[in-house]
């Protein structure tokens, strides 16, 4: 390793050098470099080097060529006659040096992508020759990788200027990857470019106007155009010529008509171009729809011949394929409000979306096409409301999307399309507009029929039925018991894994109502009884019932409350952790049973889960700061003998 890494030093004497006659680095800084360049060396030469020293190393030697560069330029300047143009070894020795580093990172790590899409950048930017070299390489060790074929075509069409070449590297690309979206797209877009370079070659030769790029017209421009025609003087003497009567020569016709001739040829072979191209993509990705999205985007930005006919073609192909797809009529919608400026119900481009949508949902009869209708109003309600957020104060306008809004839910629900985040944003719906009573009756609906092991829609109606608790300062019994059975059906219906929210909504309600609480303590054990199948789930309710009790009426309760909760079968690992901080608390503050809880929760845990060595671990660190040296070896030996994998348990001095 060593005389390698020597040698390859070695080779850098002359560079190092004239570095140093030509003033540029001081014979210390180049003793630096040298040291460096050894350090990266021997890093390079070990038996598996890594990507980030390859990356290190030519990071370094990247920062020490500009510097080179920047002294150079300083030289340079006091310097006069032919020393200023002069180059030396210097001037193409570190450049060639990052070449070799990227070769030897390349042949390391052929099956890194975005290694050689770093290399090739670099040749890119040095214009050092070795671009076509480096092509072929990474072409051949990833030829199933789109981006390397788009890239190979790109540097050959823009830099190379070399179409035959950037037209065979994509051709090859397509037959190898032909399904790549991207592939059929930007050799669409490749292709037309190039017909517009010819072109807008035409035009500057005088023999044509325009070009195959569309003009983007602003509906806002156009219209203060069309207002202030007055403003602008017209250019086009032909136009006023003919309007004078004064008309031009037969010969000048003859070549206007030539030009408009030979202009429509890039059109038509454009056309031309995107319908082959269309037609071998189609082909190729029969399900894609983002594919003819893509192409009907490139077409409406391009000015072809006969382009009204294709966009036609593109549509009705997507209406045939797509028409069961949610996304398709969604795109479709959204495409007719296209350049819309007034968000108004009554808006003809308005109401052509709505009826799209309308027959989607007719066509699709799915959720997640009621989803992307409804979130279609309810950005068209934002954005003609404006600044305001109060959707019950809201204009003539946002009141008929509103109630269309509405419509749709209701179409939702009576075809069964309705999901629970659609119920639960239908009930906040009417909540926004201060509908409660609808609110309620909803949520009532939804909570006894489809949606009642939904936590939200009861937690929605809960809340509802409680705003008239939160506003009397004393409720009565009737309410207090109503609103208490209204809960209790909740937690029985919906799953212990997901009433989180329920159970602390309860608690927190019937916190200082003693008669209650008691009862939904109860209630939550048999809950925990029933619903305890020996895994730890995300919410643990008997922990949270177990706090709850010791912040209410103290340690002793707690403490017959978490004992009836461990007598259950399977208590989980939570549990036991949440009893044993309450404890350990406890004990830190001089409390001796505390101190005795904590042993025997631990020696309860321990049996119940006895490879779990973090729990040891705890249990070991107690008895080191509480207990004894006696007890805390009693406890060490324990766990070694216990833990299948006693080398896990590793303990601090």
């Amino acid at each position: 390793m060593a005389d390698v890494v020597q040698y390859r030093l070695e080779r850098m004497v002359d560079e190092l050098d004239d570095l140093e006659r030509r003033g540029i680095f001081t014979r210390a800084e180049i003793s630096e470099i040298v040291k460096q360049r050894r350090k990266f060396e021997y890093r390079l030469k070990r038996p598996s080097p890594l990507k980030q020293d390859f990356l290190a190393y030519i990071d370094y030697e990247s920062r020490l060529d500009e510097l080179r560069r920047l002294r150079r330029k300083a030289v340079v300047s006091v310097q006069s006659g032919e020393d200023k143009k002069k180059k030396s070894i210097s001037d193409y020795a570190g450049v060639a040096k990052i070449v070799e580093i990227y070769r030897l990172a390349t042949r390391r790590f052929k099956g890194d992508i975005s290694l050689w899409f770093k290399y090739l950048e670099f040749c890119r930017q040095k214009r050092n020759g070795r671009m076509k070299k480096v092509l072929a390489q990474v072409i051949r060790f990833h030829p199933k990788v789109a981006d390397v074929w788009i890239y190979a075509a790109a540097w050959e069409f823009d830099r190379n200027l070399n179409v035959a070449a950037a037209r065979a590297l994509m051709q090859n690309g397509l037959r190898v990857c032909p399904h790549s979206e991207d592939l059929w797209v930007e050799y669409l877009r490749m292709e037309l470019t190039y017909l517009n370079k010819l072109k807008v070659r035409r035009v500057a030769l005088g023999e044509g106007e325009g070009s195959l790029v569309r003009e983007k017209k602003n509906a806002e421009d156009e219209q203060w155009k069309d207002e202030n025609k007055e403003l602008f003087m017209s250019l086009d003497d032909k136009e006023e010529k003919d309007k004078d009567g004064s008309g031009v020569d037969d010969d000048e016709d003859d070549d206007d008509e030539d030009a408009s001739e030979r202009v429509d040829v890039f059109k038509e072979k454009g056309s031309n171009v995107l319908q082959a191209i269309y037609g071998g993509a189609v082909d190729a990705l029969p399900s894609s729809f983002d594919l003819r999205r893509r192409f009907l985007e490139i077409l409406e930005a391009t000015d072809l011949a006969h382009s009204d006919d294709i966009r036609n073609t593109i549509l009705s192909d997507l209406k045939r394929d797509f028409s069961s797809d949610p996304e398709y009529w969604n795109w479709l919608a959204r495409q007719e409000m296209s350049g819309c400026l007034s968000v108004e119900f009554a808006n003809p481009q308005m109401q052509k979306a709505i009826q799209v949508f309308e027959e989607g949902s007719q066509t699709v009869t799915s959720s997640s096409m009621f989803e992307m209708y409804i979130q279609f109003l309810m950005e068209a309600i934002e954005r003609s409301n404006g600044d305001n957020d109060d959707m019950s104060s809201s204009s003539d306008s946002s009141g008929e999307f509103i109630s269309h809004l509405i419509t749709v839910y209701e179409n939702a629900d009576a075809t069964g399309c309705l999901t629970e985040e659609l119920a639960n944003d239908y009930v906040s719906l009417y909540l926004t507009l201060g509908r409660t009573d609808d609110a309620l009756k909803l949520a009532e609906k939804l909570c006894s029929g489809k949606f009642a092991g939904s936590a939200k829609l009861w937690l929605s109606r809960v809340s509802i039925e409680t705003r008239s608790l939160s506003s009397d300062s004393t409720p009565s019994k009737a309410d207090l018991q109503s609103v208490f059975e209204l809960l209790s059906n909740a937690l029985k219906n919906v799953p212990i894994a997901e009433s989180e929210s329920l159970w602390l909504m309860a608690f927190k309600i019937f916190a200082q109502q003693k008669k209650y609480f008691d009862k939904l303590i109860e209630m939550s054990i048999l809950a925990v009884a029933k619903g305890n199948n020996g895994s730890d789930p995300v919410f643990c309710l008997a922990s949270v019932v177990v706090k709850l009790v010791f912040e209410a009426k103290g340690i002793h309760s707690a403490r017959v409350i978490y004992k009836r909760f461990l007598a259950l079968p399977r208590p989980g690992l939570v549990l036991y952790k949440d009893c044993i901080e309450i404890e350990t608390n406890l004990a830190s503050q001089g409390d001796k049973d505390s101190l005795r809880n904590v042993r025997k929760l631990y020696d309860s845990a321990v049996a119940s889960y006895s490879q779990d060595v973090e729990l040891w671990k705890a249990y070991y660190s107690l008895e080191t700061q509480m207990g004894t040296s006696e007890t805390a070896n009693g406890v060490y030996w324990r766990a070694r003998k216990t833990l299948k994998e006693s080398a896990d348990f590793v303990v601090g001095s």
